[in-house]
């Protein structure tokens, strides 16, 4: 690979992990990067994988080292939604992807006006209905949210961040480190299935790996640093534009 290839991988690489660290759907940059250098969707999908899981080992440690990481909470949204990555890794060729990605670019455009309408649900934590211990209701959100993330990982970010702002009353800063830790759970999961498949270009992965990684110590420094307040607003970003690609926003006008 050319050297000019490499930079512009670690560069995509590196804001990919910093928009999933501080949001998500960074995945919807280093996707199309990765099928552009001629691997296939699923190839693709697979590669993508390496780079997330090293991402989140650099992000679990830099907001544990800063003390918002609550380990043991993580752990009990973690295991259910490690087993629905399982599944949506085994089944993600069986789905019709274009419905998915309108379904889901519904759901963020709803998810963009709910944060608009109530701000504070999203800055301030809920006094006393922190549970590091989960309900029932909670852990099936999180298995069918990590369904999604085994299936194709890209926006997966934002709706843990949805599920533990608004299920379990924490703010964007430790939904954040809390959303970092769960997918580093069951992302090797997914990859195992990926690898076990031949679908992973490990050289790439690793490549892209390295901006990842970057992106994600200072993305982790970003959201402790500047706030909930500043992470709410890259959250409106991310999910913006992640519904207008989801939707083919920009298809439609390539047509025109």
């Amino acid at each position: 690979m050319e050297w000019y290839l490499i930079v512009a991988v670690i560069g995509v690489g590196f804001i990919a992990g910093f928009i999933n660290t501080l949001a998500g759907s960074g995945s919807l940059l280093t996707l199309p990067l990765l099928m552009f250098l001629g691997l296939p969707a699923n190839v693709a999908n697979g590669t993508n994988r390496i780079a997330i899981l090293l991402q989140n080992v650099v992000g679990v440690a830099s907001f544990k080292k800063q003390k918002v990481l609550d380990v043991k909470h993580g752990l009990w949204l973690g295991i259910p939604a490690v087993v629905g990555s399982l599944i949506g890794a085994q089944i993600a060729i069986n789905l019709n992807e274009e419905i998915m990605r309108n379904t889901i670019g519904g759901l963020l455009v709803f998810m963009f006006f709910l944060i608009i309408y109530k701000p504070d649900k999203w800055i301030k934590e809920k006094a006393g209905e922190v549970n590091p211990k989960p309900g029932i209701l909670q852990m099936i959100i999180f298995f069918f949210i990590g369904i999604y993330g085994g299936f194709i990982q890209a926006g997966v970010g934002l709706f843990l961040l949805a599920g533990l702002v608004l299920g379990a009353g924490l703010d964007l800063v430790r939904a954040n480190a809390l959303k970092v830790f769960i997918i580093l759970l069951y992302t090797p999961v997914a990859l195992v299935i990926f690898m076990i498949h031949n679908q992973v270009d490990y050289k790439l992965g690793l490549i892209l790996a390295v901006g990842n990684m970057l992106g994600a110590f200072v993305g982790a420094k970003a959201t402790v640093s500047w706030g909930p307040k500043f992470v709410r607003y890259i959250l409106l970003i991310a999910i913006s534009v992640s519904a207008i690609k989801l939707l083919g926003v920009f298809d439609f006008f390539k047509l025109g």
